[in-house]
């Protein structure tokens, strides 16, 4: 039994421009169009799911998708930071940026540590593995990041060393007890070749 779970990052919204933490925003119209061209490209899937965040949703919607909201794929809880700038934080509170992003442990936003994300995510990915067949899900970056972290056995300290542009498949398939990583290519326009 073989269990296929790819992964697509949503669509560029203002705040992934600015390097803001999600803030709730759109995905900009130039996302949105990629994304209406990507949709005949995407592998057929048993379970469609996507992060619940907005950008999350409406790139889902723009693949021609019709994902159920799945919790478990939340983007990191960024607490006060939410809608600010790593600048902007980091000229605040420059010591407790600098021991969130040194310490995966470190909730210094009072959100969610990256340990706490990964681990709910590992869940999802393990519960993923008893299924058959495969599993389309919009998620977001930092998701893509934490699977990636997993499937490789690296530590939680590389989390931030993964980056997942925009509109970007990742691929995982499972067998035997463990899972295989397939990196982020770009999501092919319906006339380009497919993902597999």
């Amino acid at each position: 039994m073989t269990s296929r779970v790819t992964l697509v990052s949503p669509a560029i919204t203002p705040s992934l421009r600015r390097a803001r933490f999600d803030d709730g925003d759109s995905i900009e119209a130039e996302g949105a169009a990629r994304a209406r061209a990507a949709a005949g490209a995407l592998p057929a899937a048993v379970r469609v799911v996507a992060s619940p965040s907005v950008r999350c949703r409406e790139t889902a919607s723009a693949l021609g998708l019709d994902a159920s909201a799945e919790p478990d794929l939340a983007g990191l809880d960024m607490g006060r930071w939410r809608g600010r700038t790593l600048d902007e934080v980091g000229a605040a509170e420059p010591e407790a940026v600098a021991r969130w992003l040194a310490d995966p442990g470190a909730a210094a936003h009072g959100g969610e540590s990256v340990r706490q994300l990964c681990a709910r995510v590992v869940r999802w990915l393990d519960a993923e593995r008893l299924g058959d067949g495969r599993t389309l899900a919009v998620v977001e970056p930092e998701v893509v990041r934490a699977v990636v972290v997993q499937v490789l056995g690296a530590p939680e300290a590389a989390f931030w060393r993964v980056d997942v542009p925009p509109l970007t498949a990742t691929e995982v398939t499972g067998r035997s007890g463990r899972w295989n990583l397939r990196l982020g290519h770009a999501l092919a326009s319906s006339g380009d070749v497919p993902v597999h």
